[in-house]
């Protein structure tokens, strides 16, 4: 597309009365150009086995067209009818809690056959009857999609087969690679293979896992392949992933490997929300984005997104608009809203969507007005932002479902994200952008940096790139629990870390957690005594190998290890952190590290609250968005060089003060 995307999701069959008129007349109003159909509504569509009714994606679809509003077209597999669980009862998916009883979303399981003959065809219906619509821009396939837990009897079949190719049918080789002798649970024949759910053995559990994760990418697969038998060459196929979900979209899902899940699509979507008023910080959405941008190395679709959602996210004044146009600060050609409308029933009732109930123009909607009038105008200038960040995070499914088998902190509740997320941060509120890579990532030499937070399942391979990247002069940072176990969370039984111990300088082979009745601080080159730095969380006993210690621990017996390490090797440096510590430490440290790696923050702001995010638009013009995520004005500083700020036409130079009003923005495009 040659337009900025800005759309709702919309749903007649929800509606009280007929309006669709009004609708489309509003819509227009405020410049919504996108609207996403048809993903909710099978029982509408098939309200009994083999009976379709397209009434409602007709009217929709005629509206459109003839308004000139673009569709999105989404297959309805993730909310199965009720009749189908009447005549299949086994499509339900069976998880650690028994089967499932029917009612809510996303309780079938993916691989049943049933389930999957009722899914094929609706699909091919569907497409059938919509592929020479020419409103018709994409498809979206299936919605959030996961594995839901599945672990049936036929699924546990399929996850036996699969351990039989992993490992040339040799049983004996999987109970030495897993441990399987603990307690008694090595297996000697296929034949006798337990029921997973029950296992305690972290190996076979976190395997199940990756297992399930890859059913989500061949269900998506075989979605995508039914779409593109009927697709024109100028629609697109789509997905719009979520993330670990903590109240709001927070980190790496868990469920479902994006990396691998998007090779089947053309473009990634995603689905972000986010805390709003006085806890609006523009840092879910940045993950989100950058995430989703770095699957395809491209720009990328937000095709859910709350206006008013929960009672908690009504926006303030100027919310929505900074938060649309964060959106499209992260590459995003795309910002959708759940939902145009807010539903009158059922389950979410009270998540409102752009139009309150009573469908008047409220504040948000005419704030709405206002970004689509400004995306209008000033698209052509924001569309297909390209960034080349020379920063990227490792993340890793593998590590996260690790660590959930082996937590990290005694007694805390902090897991594989939150590590992410401290880095991430971080490096947000520093005004630096970043990638995220895979461990199977090929393309590391792209960057001048590379992140390991808690990479603790990791393959020797991968090890071995992350080695050489550093050798050939890469700034590597590998934090506490990376490099401890193998792809089978078998734990490497040398020295840790595995491989990367001459790397990072290192060793170690004892750790701890720090006590709360007796608090072990940090002192050192980038702190001292009397700072008062905790050492938190997780507590390495990090003896120095060549490496020089930035940090070392105050404590009475903590006290002779390094908490915080340096090290040259080749022609690269890493830094190790054995720790966590306060965000105020860790970007001090982040500062000298990206420093020496030549990586310089986006210019013109000190950091959070005002945040700077920037690329290149498809004129080859350097772009910067200053975005203001306060209550209160700031002030920043324009960049070298002249720049035109493109809201208000105005010229801006080098040194000139920045104004920015609460929770407001000015785009700068050079000149």
């Amino acid at each position: 597309m040659e337009e900025l995307l800005y759309g709702v999701a919309y749903y007649d069959e929800y509606m009280p009365y007929d309006r669709l008129e009004k609708d489309v007349e509003m819509m227009k109003k405020a410049g919504i150009n996108l609207v996403r159909i048809a993903e909710s509504t099978w029982s509408t569509l098939e309200p009994q086995d083999g009976v379709f009714d397209f009434y409602h994606i007709d009217r929709v679809l005629d509206a459109m067209e003839e308004a000139g509003i673009h569709v999105i077209v989404g297959t309805p597999t993730y909310a199965i009818p009720a009749w189908m669980e009447k005549k299949h009862p086994d499509v339900m998916a069976v998880t650690k809690q028994g089967r499932g009883i029917y009612g809510a979303r996303q309780i079938m399981d993916i691989t049943n056959r049933h389930y999957r003959f009722y899914s094929e065809r609706v699909i091919r219906k569907l497409m059938e009857h919509v592929k020479d619509r020419k409103c018709i821009i994409g498809y979206q396939i299936d919605n959030e999609a996961k594995h839901y837990g599945t672990s049936g009897e036929r699924v546990q079949e399929g996850f036996i087969a699969y351990l039989k190719e992993k490992f040339g049918g040799d049983v004996e080789a999987m109970n030495r690679e897993f441990g399987m002798n603990y307690w008694s649970n090595a297996l000697h024949s296929w034949e006798d293979f337990p029921d997973v759910r029950g296992t305690i053995n972290g190996s076979l559990g976190c395997e199940f896992e990756k297992f399930q994760r890859g059913l989500v990418t061949e269900f998506l697969s075989w979605q995508a392949d039914i779409v593109r038998e009927y697709k024109r060459e100028d629609q697109f196929i789509t997905q719009n992933f979520d993330f670990e979900w903590r109240n709001y979209s927070f980190g790496v899902q868990p469920d479902v490997d994006h990396f691998r899940a998007s090779k089947c699509l053309d473009i990634a979507g995603c689905d972000i929300y986010h805390p709003t008023q006085s806890k609006l910080t523009g840092k879910e959405i940045a993950f989100g984005g950058d995430m989703t941008r770095s699957l395809k190395q491209d720009n990328y679709y937000v095709l859910e997104t709350e206006a008013q959602g929960f009672a908690q996210w009504v926006p303030y004044d100027g919310q929505l608009r900074l938060q649309a146009f964060s959106h499209f600060a992260g590459g995003a050609d795309c910002v959708e809203y759940w939902h145009w409308h807010s539903i009158h029933n059922s389950f979410e009732t009270y998540w409102r969507g752009l139009l309150s109930h009573d469908f008047a123009e409220n504040k948000t909607y005419k704030e709405a007005v206002v970004i689509g009038s400004e995306m209008k105008r000033l698209g052509s200038h924001l569309i297909h932002l390209k960034k080349q960040n020379k920063a990227a995070i490792m993340v890793s499914n593998e590590a996260l479902t690790g660590l959930k088998w082996f937590p990290i902190g005694g007694g805390t509740e902090m897991s594989y994200n939150d590590v992410v997320r401290w880095i991430y941060d971080a490096l947000y509120e520093m005004n630096v952008e970043c990638d995220f890579v895979s461990p199977d990532a090929e393309n590391l030499e792209d960057y001048k940096m590379l992140i390991l937070p808690a990479l603790y399942c990791v393959p020797e391979e991968t090890l071995l790139r992350i080695r050489s990247f550093t050798e050939k002069g890469g700034c590597l940072l590998g934090t506490f629990k990376t490099g401890y176990t193998n792809e089978n969370v078998k734990v490497y039984h040398d020295s840790q870390p595995h491989i990367l111990s001459e790397c990072f300088g290192i060793m170690y082979n004892q750790f701890t957690y720090p006590e709360e009745t007796e608090e072990t601080f940090l002192e050192g080159r980038l702190c001292g005594r009397e700072d008062k730095e905790k050492a938190k969380v997780f507590l390495e006993c990090i003896q120095a190998r060549g490496a020089e210690t930035l940090l070392r621990y105050v404590h009475d017996n903590w006290g002779q290890y390094a908490a915080v390490t340096e090290n040259t090797f080749g022609r690269g440096k890493a830094v190790y952190l054995g720790c966590m510590f306060s965000a105020e430490l860790l970007k001090k440290l982040l500062g000298e590290l990206l420093e020496e790696c030549e990586i310089r923050p986006n210019p013109g702001s000190c950091g959070f609250p005002v945040i700077v995010r920037g690329g290149r638009n498809q004129m080859g013009k350097q772009i910067y968005y200053f975005l203001n995520y306060s209550g209160k004005e700031q002030e920043a500083v324009c960049p070298e060089g002249t720049w035109t700020e493109l809201f208000s036409g105005e010229t801006k130079k080098a040194g000139d003060a920045l104004t920015l009003q609460k929770w407001n923005l000015l785009i700068l495009e050079e000149q």
